[in-house]
């Protein structure tokens, strides 16, 4: 079991963001993942800082943690190449500590290039010619691609670390699930649930199983209840939802309804850390073996604190 921290961009400015992986290597945090969006979720945010500068940063400024995007879009927003790029670079100024989380987006984040947003069909055939151009270029020399959504003309990444980065592919249903198994190194999910492991496995995939972990540390449970609901209230409305709306305005109306006892249900609230654990072991029972713990509670160093002393041990435990 490995335990990482959520890195959440669009709370924190690009600054705070790589303290905040540097605090985590201090106190004992196995990985950070970043998310890697162009817009914040709801207006609370009021960040969104690009994901591969703040990476670069934090690979300057650690030395043994690792790092992930959690997760980058290859396919409109980036072309494929670019993110080909970005991570082979990103794994040379780390060390080789890097593992590109990789997943079919958001209309929220790509529409801003204006390229439309396609049907979830066809994002899922888009996600797999990127990874398709991704390992080409990975794997040394010049390459074209014509595939049906994608292309590449005759294109080469000079600086290639010596192993590849292992790419994590994010999976909410049976397909994606598959397709992390066919063209990834690992599974990255973000429910409980056995049965994306159980089709990733039965596709033959055999590497790491992300899920990422919805707690919110505060001094009560009302406090840490009220922050969940601030910060983290788009994260209930589920992927059908996420996926679709372009804007936080269209989040802020989409939400407005979310109450504290909404994020109760799904977060661990409080400085309870029996309440924690408890929602954690959901992700380690149901097969998962490197839990991205967010905050989405009112105090980084406090929650740092509190990891440190109280939750690391129980969960080590997992």
């Amino acid at each position: 079991m490995q335990l990482g921290l959520k890195l959440i961009a669009e709370a924190y400015g690009p600054v705070e963001i790589v303290e905040q992986a540097v605090r985590a290597e201090e106190a004992g945090f196995d990985f950070v993942e970043v998310s890697d969006h162009f817009h914040p979720w709801v207006s609370e945010h009021e960040h969104s800082g690009f994901a591969f500068s703040m990476l670069a940063a934090i690979a300057a400024k650690t030395s043994s943690i690792g790092l992930a995007t959690g997760v980058t879009c290859p396919f409109i927003r980036y072309h494929p190449a670019i993110v080909a790029q970005a991570a082979a670079t990103t794994a040379l100024l780390s060390g080789g500590r890097f593992t590109l989380g990789v997943g079919a987006g958001e209309r929220l984040n790509e529409h801003v290039v204006g390229a439309g947003w396609p049907a979830v069909a066809t994002r899922h055939e888009m996600l797999r010619e990127a990874l398709e151009i991704i390992r080409l270029l990975w794997s040394g020399g010049y390459h074209s691609y014509d595939g049906k959504h994608l292309r590449l003309e005759d294109a080469r990444v000079f600086d290639l670390p010596d192993e590849a980065p292992a790419i994590a592919v994010a999976a909410g249903g049976e397909s994606a699930a598959e397709l992390a198994a066919e063209l990834g190194d690992a599974l990255f999910a973000t429910d409980p649930s056995a049965e994306l492991i159980s089709a990733y496995e039965q596709a033959g995939g055999t590497g790491p199983r992300y899920a990422e972990v919805p707690l919110a540390w505060a001094p009560s449970e009302e406090e840490g209840a009220e922050s969940a609901r601030r910060l983290f209230r788009f994260g209930v409305t589920g992927w059908k939802v996420q996926a679709e709306l372009p804007n936080p305005v269209n989040f802020d109306a989409a939400t407005e309804l979310v109450t504290a006892d909404h994020m109760r249900e799904q977060f661990g609230c409080g400085p309870d850390v029996g309440r924690h654990v408890e929602v954690a072991r959901e992700y380690a029972d149901a097969g998962y073996d490197r839990l991205a713990l967010i905050n989405a509670g009112p105090d980084m160093a406090g929650f740092f604190d509190f990891f440190t002393k109280e939750l690391a041990p129980e969960l080590r435990k997992l």
